[in-house]
């Protein structure tokens, strides 16, 4: 089966943590911080491959993460950072939200590569944290976290037209005799069970890409068939050429077939129905000549509110196609150039840490908690802990920045020391 559709974890990477060092050298026996920078997380990155026409390579694989930022480490140095993830797609796939359905990103049109999760931020080393009242910082920033999505890939061909029609009518035979393209063509339904795309070449520079769809059938729009599979197909195209069996050589009534499949499409994205559609009544060839003004004039007079123009052809002798072709080419020049692309629906929503407002809580030994950090410092600076208010004031700060709960996830019990900077307290609750 075609491969148009796969679901696949993504994540960027995580910026590498700050590093907490202090200068050691001969003659320098209490030097300054030097604790250098983590490196930046990886980028997750999506870009459209030419040489590619299906997601099957995400069918086997997938899980795609992006390389961690190493940590930063003394004498000032800067970690390494993470190794980008590039995934390579054909173009017109389209990126959704799993959970929501939603879309994130459409490689219609994009030529340049496309960052989707950028890779976190790497943490400040303790030599950035160094003031005139704390010249030991004994803490560096934590690197930002990563950004990790499960996210539907689905293709939707480009195409500028879309042949559509129920099976067996001659859309593969159709596309044979006006492209390049060479589908597999048999006399019994379903054949085609993947989009064929062609390029018509018509004279003085002038022609468009179509697309044959298969297997649009009544129901399709609710799951019924191998229709519901490849509607996404059409959504692309920006007109449509409905090929129906005039001669009802298998016994269909080619109106009922046309209102059947305009149904299904309706029901599956209602903006399909507004789309430009033009009528090929093809297999003319195996019907006597008077009953073929019968069947032109009836689906005239059932289109005739619609605005649709019919066209009378055999795609076996080719009787009709050139002035089919001509009449498309020419709608098509009235329509934007570029391909149908999707807004984008889903924002991603991160909130990102203030560098300067982390607050670092840790065990420095068994009993013994520190709290740290620039936030923690110009709270000391203002508060008066002396005074009943100045302490209250001192409490609500600690719960409201979540540093009890942390210290509570630390493990720790009445009785234990905190110390913030140069002050202790013992733990009650």
């Amino acid at each position: 089966m075609f491969a148009d559709r796969a679901r696949i974890f993504i994540r960027s990477g995580k910026g590498g943590d700050g590093h907490v060092s202090f200068r050691r050298e001969l003659y320098v026996p209490d030097g300054g911080p030097d604790g250098g920078d983590g490196g930046k997380g990886g980028d997750l990155i999506f870009v459209v491959d030419p040489g590619l026409n299906t997601l099957v390579d995400y069918r086997h694989k997938r899980k795609y993460c992006a390389g961690d930022g190493k940590e930063g480490s003394k004498k000032r140095c800067t970690g390494a950072s993470g190794e980008d993830m590039i995934l390579k797609v054909p173009a017109g796939t389209v990126v959704k939200d799993a959970e929501t359905g939603k879309v994130i990103l459409d490689m219609a049109n994009r030529t340049e590569p496309v960052v989707l999760l950028k890779g976190g931020r790497g943490g400040k080393g303790n030599q950035h944290y160094a003031t005139a009242t704390m010249q030991a910082p004994k803490y560096a920033q934590p690197g930002q976290r990563a950004r990790e999505l499960w996210v539907d890939l689905e293709l939707k061909v480009i195409a500028d037209v879309g042949l559509i029609g129920f099976p067996n009518v001659g859309k593969s035979t159709l596309l044979s005799r006006v492209t390049n393209a060479r589908p597999k063509i048999a006399n019994y339904h379903f054949t085609t069970l993947n989009p064929n795309l062609g390029v018509v070449d018509l004279a003085e520079g002038n022609g468009f890409v179509i697309a044959d769809i298969p297997g649009i059938i009544e129901g399709a729009s609710e799951g019924v068939g191998l229709g519901y599979q490849f509607l996404r197909h059409i959504e692309r195209t920006k007109v449509m050429i409905h090929l129906v069996d005039a001669a009802s050589v298998e016994g269909r009534d080619p109106i009922e077939d046309i209102k059947a499949i305009n149904k299904e499409l309706e029901a599956y994205n209602p903006e399909l129905a507004k789309r430009p559609q033009v009528i090929a009544a093809n297999k003319m060839d195996a019907m006597p000549e008077e009953d073929r003004e019968v069947i032109i004039e009836m689906l005239e007079e059932a289109f005739a509110d619609k605005d649709i123009k019919i066209f009378p052809i055999s795609a076996v002798s080719g009787q009709g196609v050139k002035e089919l072709l001509w009449y498309v080419n020419d709608l098509l020049k009235e329509l934007p150039e570029e391909p149908i692309e999707f807004d984008q629906e889903f924002f991603f929503e991160l909130q990102e840490e203030d560098e300067e407002e982390s607050i670092v809580v840790k065990m420095e030994e068994p009993g013994v908690y520190s709290v740290e950090g620039p936030k923690v410092e110009r709270m000391l600076g203002y508060t008066n802990l002396e005074s009943e208010k100045g302490f209250e004031f001192f409490q609500k700060f600690m719960k409201e920045n979540g540093v009890l709960k942390r210290l509570e996830e630390l493990g720790i019990e009445e009785g234990d020391t905190v110390k913030l900077y140069n002050l202790a307290f013992d733990y009650y609750r």
